[in-house]
């Protein structure tokens, strides 16, 4: 067994009890800091793929900016037990209902899968390199970036003519 596949199998058990603890955990902060978990997971998986750009645009959004938001929203909702709703019992069995419908769906659609002929390129390759994403965006498409770098500055500017006080 490789260092890669060592790799991939702590992730993969990582990010799967980290969503399971997400699911289970009591206190709303708590899900939010498992989720981050799985979002480190998450990008530690894009790593093995070489896919660096993709990791790294996943811990910034996802696990940085995202996740900093939720926790503002769940401590300013100053969410209590005793202010929570009692949920219907025939809400919570149709939530069992459409789980279980989700997962019949996703059953039936991996059973027809193909899987076994199909590998990852781990580790080798250049398809998902930072190096390739510059060329191909300075390169190929330096209008189009240009323009759109144009129209966040009208767009800050606009924001700060919209916001300031008279």
């Amino acid at each position: 067994m490789g260092t890669t596949q060592v790799l991939f199998w702590f992730l993969s058990v990582l990010a799967l009890i980290s969503a399971i603890m997400v699911v289970v955990s009591k206190n709303p902060v708590h899900s939010v800091l498992w989720l981050i978990f799985v979002f480190f997971a998450i990008s530690g998986h894009y790593i093995l793929l070489n896919a660096q750009f993709l990791a790294i645009v996943n811990l910034i959004v996802y696990a940085g900016a995202i996740m900093v938001l939720f926790l503002f929203v769940i401590m300013l909702m100053n969410l209590n037990a005793d202010t929570e709703p009692q949920k219907n019992k025939w809400l919570k069995i149709a939530g069992v209902v459409a789980g279980g419908s989700l997962l019949l769906v996703l059953v039936a659609a991996l059973k027809h899968a193909d899987m076994k002929n199909q590998l990852a390129d781990m580790g080798s390759g250049d398809i998902g390199l930072i190096r390739n994403l510059g060329l191909t965006l300075f390169n190929d498409y330096m209008i189009p970036f240009e323009i759109t770098s144009v129209l966040f500055l009208s767009a800050i500017v606009g924001a700060v003519v919209i916001g300031k006080k008279d």
